[in-house]
């Protein structure tokens, strides 16, 4: 065989190994407006219930966010971006790199740091501050009751339970053992309900305030309503009803739970959020979701006439706008 066939065979050959790659992982992602629920399981058609009326970028990569009555709080490396939130830049302020998350409320914002927490005014202003009860603690998350503050620990598998003054309390620790393989270690309060997610087991597991377990919800798998790969949910938030929304990684998608963790629906999947396999995070005020993946703000808006054509179609919260009855 001469070396010119050699060299033709050769590239018909990985032309071939190719396009069968990129056939499998298209078709796992999507196939024009259809959009998988998991790998290996037929494809659905997903027809959101929002519709995206806006897009806008900050400076740099969003590491969290979070949003009040009037403005958006973007954390970056090493500042804040602040956002009406049509999108329009207001300001930035200074803070130390290696933020980790970050909760606005009561006109302040709270900033939370591997092994620190800091207090500023929504001007920027520091307040307050305070470390870490344990040098090897390697925080991830934070939410906020009246009275409470709460922080959950990746390296030490705990959520750690502070007075709004700083002072630090307790630890509440999980029945199931927290597994936390890559900072997916969220929390959210919900009606004086702690929502945390036990990335790792594939579920989102319910506390009191005073760190009593109650329950859990979610189990592995690639369908709709449950958790994939190792994990997952990464994201959480809550609608002002008190439904429960997770966001996931691998095969991006945000879905809706009720406050007891009844599985709703998807309501954004991979294609709608902007592909890729990061995580999106995401925060719900009244009927307007708001969702950041690198650099982008998308914000999406309930569409009654969607819903109507959806999975949310025959959903008892109109996903997620109807209140719940107590």
């Amino acid at each position: 065989m001469n070396k010119t066939l050699k060299i033709t065979i050769n590239i018909l050959v990985f032309a071939l190994i190719a396009g069968f790659g990129y056939y499998m992982v298209h078709s796992m992602v999507s196939d024009g407006g259809k959009i998988l629920s998991g790998a290996g399981n037929a494809e659905d058609t997903l027809v959101t219930p929002y519709k995206r009326i806006n897009r806008f970028l900050a400076s740099s990569d969003i590491i969290c966010f979070d949003i009040d009555e009037n403005a958006i709080y973007a954390a970056q490396s090493g500042k804040i971006s602040v956002f009406d939130l049509a999108g329009k830049h207001q300001r930035d302020f200074l803070i130390k790199n290696e933020v980790r998350d970050i909760v606005v409320e009561d006109e302040q914002i709270y900033l939370l740091y591997p092994a620190e927490i800091e207090v500023f005014t929504l001007a920027g202003e520091k307040i307050a501050g305070w470390t870490a009860h344990r040098s090897s603690s390697d925080y991830c998350s934070i939410t906020l009751s009246a009275e409470y503050i709460f922080v959950t620990d990746a390296e030490n598998k705990h959520i750690c339970r502070y007075t709004r003054e700083g002072e630090y309390l307790d630890v509440i620790l999980s029945p199931n053992s927290f597994v936390i393989p890559s900072y997916a270690f969220d929390i959210i309060n919900v009606r004086d309900t702690l929502y945390c997610s036990n990335s790792g087991r594939n579920r989102v597991e319910r506390y009191t305030l005073e760190g009593k377990y109650i329950d859990s919800f979610g189990k592995a798998g690639s369908e709709a309503g449950s958790f994939a790969g190792c994990c997952n949910p990464t994201y959480l938030a809550a609608t002002q009803y008190g439904d429960i929304i997770t966001s996931e990684k691998g095969n991006p998608r945000i879905s809706c739970f009720s406050r007891d963790g009844k599985f709703r629906t998807i309501l954004l999947g991979s294609k709608m959020l902007g592909g890729g396999t990061d995580a999106y995070s995401v925060k719900v005020q009244e009927d307007r979701m708001y969702v950041a993946g690198k650099k982008t703000f998308s914000v999406f808006v309930f569409d009654p006439d969607l819903a109507a054509e959806s999975a949310c179609a025959d959903c008892p919260l109109d996903c997620p706008l109807k209140m719940i009855s107590d």
